[in-house]
């Protein structure tokens, strides 16, 4: 069927709006996806969410790791206390129980440290290795890490472990060996002489209400049973016992290798109508001559003087007053200073004379096989000279080596008073790399000379100790010996 024109236009104009809605849509629809596909916000948002996931995870990690390193530090820092403690104690108290010492100390440390896992079991225990003996800590100490524990990681050990895990095993629960602070006595070999006033003077009392010369004895053991340690296969440390009061008293074995075997065994100084006869006694006077404070080997030309009496007795009277060369068989050496007991006047010089003698490796040749001092230049050794006494030092001999008190007697052999001896010789002492500390004791009423005599006579300040009672005296040996016993932390 025809259609005529003025029918046909008004289809055109529909056909022609109809596509023009048409391509209205597929443009806005076009125009709609081209800005969906250029719209980001959903990508922000999910990689926000992923950096967020991310960064909480690094806080709380960090969190975790920064309550871990002050629990480790204040972790670590009590056990190294604990176990210094407890070495200390050692020394002083051989039979101190180290693990209630130890927990004692190491509890305290931990008060105020964060919470642990339950179940820490901290370990004081005392070895002997390699001729040291050691304090060895051990804690398994360890605190939870929440954050970390949604990557499986529950706590974390608040020392460093020294065994790796079994298989099958979390990292928490490695074995039980865990780090060691470990405080070593020894690393070096000492060797130690002591000289001990035995004078009159040591029978009075202190203000404690005790005769000091058995305070003497009590300080003087301490320092045995701190210094000679118990393992003496790696590191030595001996101790020589050097009694003195108007003379010194030594061993007939030594004594005949160190005197002059033509002494005469009486000698006569009668002047007039005075009869002066002085008898050779098992004690030795000051050394005279050139080598008069040095070490030098005795021999002809330096041969020690025998001290004369009148009746051939000399002050160190008893046998048991007799000196004891260098030794680590500590009941011996306990069994000499319990022997000791207060007679005569005060030849100190003659004490520290002796006391030189048997640090020195010039006297090897007179002096026991195992007594013999190590050399001067060995690098392992130290050597110590302790001079203890309670006063001023007041007796010197004549050239004949009769006390210059006796009658009969003439001027100090060697122009020079005791303290001034006793310097000369602390002098050669220092030169020769002995360390000298000296301890005076109950010496408040003591002239001036006496106590800078000691002063003199130490290698330094720190080295001189003024003791007024016994347990002062007690404290002064117990620090000389600390400050000898090479304590040391390690890990």
């Amino acid at each position: 069927m025809s259609t005529t024109l003025s029918q046909r236009i008004p289809t055109a104009l529909m056909h022609q709006k109809a596509d023009q809605s048409i391509r209205g849509l597929i443009k806005r629809s076009v125009q709609s996806m081209s800005s969906f596909a250029s719209d980001t916000a959903g990508d922000v948002a999910i990689l926000f969410g992923l950096m967020a996931f991310v960064m909480f995870g690094l806080i709380g990690a960090a969190v975790d790791m920064g309550r871990w390193l002050s629990a480790r530090d204040q972790t670590q820092a009590a056990l190294d206390s604990a176990v210094i403690a407890v070495g200390r104690a050692m020394q002083t108290q051989p039979n101190v129980d180290q693990q209630a010492l130890g927990k004692l100390y190491y509890d305290q440390a931990v008060k105020t440290r964060l919470t642990v896992v339950a179940g820490e079991n901290v370990k004081f225990e005392k070895v002997t290795t390699a001729g040291e003996q050691s304090v060895i800590g051990t804690t398994n100490a360890r605190i939870a890490t929440p954050f970390m524990g949604l990557l499986g990681v529950k706590d974390l050990y608040l020392v460093k472990q020294g065994s790796t895990p079994a298989s099958g095993q979390n990292s928490e629960d490695a074995g039980s060996e865990v780090s060691k602070a470990t405080l070593s006595i020894g690393g070096v070999n000492l060797e130690i002489a002591m000289m001990l006033d035995t004078s009159g003077s040591m029978a009075e009392t202190t203000s404690s209400g005790n005769a000091k010369y058995l305070d003497m004895r009590d300080a003087a053991s301490d320092l045995v049973n701190i210094l000679v340690w118990a393992d003496q296969g790696t590191f030595t440390s001996r101790v020589a016992i050097v009694p003195f009061s108007g003379d010194v008293r030594v061993p007939s074995s030594i004594l005949t290798a160190v005197t002059n075997p033509l002494a005469l065994p009486s000698i006569d100084l009668s002047t007039g109508n005075q009869s002066y006869i002085y008898k050779k006694t098992p004690c030795v006077a000051e050394r005279m001559g050139s080598n008069k404070h040095t070490d030098a080997a005795p021999g002809i030309g330096y041969y020690i003087p025998y001290e004369y009496t009148s009746a051939g007795k000399c002050a160190q009277s008893q046998s048991s007053d007799e000196l004891m060369a260098l030794s680590n068989n500590k009941g011996n050496l306990l069994a000499k200073i319990a022997g000791l007991e207060p007679r005569g006047s005060t030849a100190g010089h003659i004490g520290t004379a002796w006391s030189y003698y048997l640090l020195s490796p010039k006297w090897s040749t007179v002096l026991p096989s195992n007594s013999q001092p190590a050399s001067y230049s060995d690098t392992k050794t130290k050597k110590i000279a302790i001079l203890m006494t309670d006063g001023e030092y007041n007796s010197t001999h004549d050239n004949n080596g009769v006390p210059t008190t006796a009658h009969g007697a003439g001027g100090s052999a060697n122009g020079n008073s005791s303290s001034g001896q006793s310097i000369a010789i602390c002098n050669q002492m220092r030169q020769s790399g002995i360390d000298v500390y000296t301890v005076g004791f109950n010496m408040s009423s003591a002239s001036s000379t006496a106590v800078n005599t000691l002063k003199n006579c130490a290698s330094d300040a720190s080295k001189y100790y003024d003791a007024e009672n016994g347990e002062q005296l007690k404290q002064a040996f117990r620090d000389i010996a600390l400050k000898l016993s090479e304590l040391r932390l390690t890990k």
